[in-house]
């Protein structure tokens, strides 16, 4: 009898075992799921995270200068930018507009320096890109940042022209000045050494301006 009891008791044991055994590992199988699906987790936030950072900063552009280094500069050089186009066409305007005796060496003359002018245009914008930046958009925001004041009259006297570009030129210089200030003061060599080209330029362009100016006062 005992025999026969030891007999049924053994398989039931082994039943038990067996259900033990397919516990712990259902048990264990859970656990690394759990686990897997925590580190899958962690690396859906991470690459939600950079998706996030990306979407914020879409034309990140890596430089050394810091983050208020290069919105300081930045700032200095899309306000000379948005002058700069404003002046070039304003001098593009009296160029088409000019008139009287001395009209073919007036268009000429404003026209070469409305060339200088729109040749600056692209270097600055690349410049500040390059620095990490954002640069003008479109006429509206060209005319909200701009400094330089326009001229829509319907007629303007030569001399009156070239007296107003010259003025227009010579506080240009100044402002180039200012931005050369705001670059060495965070070291930004490069945009400093294209800004004493674009003083030299700007300065000519006064100078010939002036001269005409005094000799008809």
């Amino acid at each position: 009898m005992s025999d026969y009891q030891i007999e049924v008791r053994e398989p039931r044991a082994r039943q038990d075992a067996g259900k033990a055994t397919g516990k712990n590992a259902f048990v264990r199988a859970d656990r690394t799921s759990t686990a897997t699906n925590q580190t899958m987790n962690k690396s859906n936030s991470r690459k939600t995270a950079e998706l996030l950072q990306r979407r914020e900063a879409p034309l990140a552009t890596p430089t050394d200068l810091t983050r208020s280094a290069a919105k300081d500069i930045a700032g200095a050089m899309n306000a000379i930018l948005a002058d700069v186009f404003a002046l070039y066409l304003k001098t593009k305007n009296f160029h088409w507009h000019m008139s009287g005796p001395h009209f073919r060496d007036y268009h000429l003359l404003l026209d070469e320096h409305a060339d200088q002018l729109f040749a600056m245009t692209d270097p600055i914008a690349e410049r500040i890109r390059k620095i990490g930046g954002l640069t003008l958009r479109s006429i509206g925001h060209i005319s909200r940042t701009q400094r330089v004041l326009d001229n829509d009259a319907e007629y303007v006297e030569p001399l009156d022209m070239i007296a107003e570009l010259a003025d227009d030129n010579k506080t240009l210089a100044a402002r180039l000045r200012e931005a050369h200030n705001v670059c060495d003061e965070h070291r930004d060599v490069a945009t400093a050494s294209l800004i004493e080209v674009w003083i030299d330029e700007t300065e000519r362009r006064t100078w010939f301006l002036s001269e005409i100016k005094r000799g008809k006062q």
